[in-house]
């Protein structure tokens, strides 16, 4: 059994108004490949709510911050397509660079407030990249329905406010960060860590874990994260590059536990940069404030 694959923007358009004579539900899971676990959940989500799935593969080079960590980002299609194929994905859509970006094309999409901080202040212009391309792949493929990770939260934000801000007639689903049996977050990046790394990342999300744990029980938020980003390090990462509680709705920043946040982090790990972020509820009636 095999995928189709197709390259163009003619061919995908060509596929979907084919679907579209038979009143199909279109899904798209848009990707840069490397497919483990978590992207795959997202593809049994899009099939759970569709007729048809289409799943992209591109590594866009607009939302890398250097050339070094471009080059170093796996490509796997041949081992993604079989993987695809095997769930019942209809169609996977990898163009090349020139395809996407072709010869003088001159348009960036930047969405402002959600971008801004966290991943947004440490990655100059990656949002804009990620804006730019997620913005072509829902006008190329017409789809929709979007699925995306809650591990990226903070792109999940920016996809959902470029989809409404540009009228785009698509639904937006955010499907919950899959974890390795340890609890470390599954990302194409986990691949970058010896052995010995990959024995302590799993430190970063149970840290999360406890903290969020903490603010709901009515822990003093500056105090809790405080101490969390010692706790990081103190675990064994290099860096923390930052780690700060959100609204869960919105992403501003919450000095409080009055309403729900997420807790969201950086940090490196050797030379690998991991990401992840848990759910935050309100203090509980009756908690007394503790670290």
């Amino acid at each position: 059994m095999s995928i189709p694959i197709v390259r163009t923007v003619a061919e995908l358009r060509t596929a979907v108004a084919a679907w579209r004579q038979d009143n199909h539900r279109v899904a798209v899971v848009p990707t840069m490949g490397a497919l483990h676990e978590g992207h795959l959940s997202l593809v049994r989500a899009a099939l759970g709510q569709a007729d048809r799935v289409i799943v992209t593969l591109f590594v866009n080079p607009t939302q890398f911050n250097n050339s070094s960590d471009l080059a170093a980002y796996p490509r796997t299609e041949d081992e993604d397509a079989a993987k695809l194929a095997s769930l019942g994905a209809h169609i996977l859509y990898a163009p090349d660079a020139d395809e996407m970006y072709p010869q003088g094309f001159a348009t960036t999409v930047s969405v402002s407030g959600v971008s801004e901080g966290l991943c947004g202040a440490f990655r100059p212009g990656h949002f804009d990249g990620v804006a730019t391309v997620v913005a072509k792949l829902f006008l190329q493929s017409g789809a929709d329905l979007a699925f995306f990770g809650e591990k990226d939260f903070q792109q999940l934000h920016v996809v959902r406010r470029l989809a409404r801000d540009l009228d785009i007639p698509i639904e937006i689903v955010g499907c919950p960060t899959v974890r390795e049996p340890d609890g470390l977050a599954m990302s194409s990046r986990n691949v970058r860590l010896s052995a010995s790394e990959r024995e302590i990342a799993p430190m970063l999300a149970e840290i999360l874990f406890d903290t969020s744990g903490r603010l709901t029980e009515g822990a003093p938020v500056d105090d809790a994260l405080a101490t969390a980003r010692e706790a990081i390090v103190r675990a064994g990462y290099r860096k923390v590059e930052y780690l700060e509680l959100r609204g869960d709705d919105d992403l501003k920043p919450l000095g409080a536990t009055d309403r729900q946040g997420r807790l969201l982090a950086a940090a490196w790990l050797g030379e690998t940069r991991l990401i992840d972020n848990v759910k935050v509820m309100p203090v509980r009636h009756g908690s007394r404030n503790r670290l």
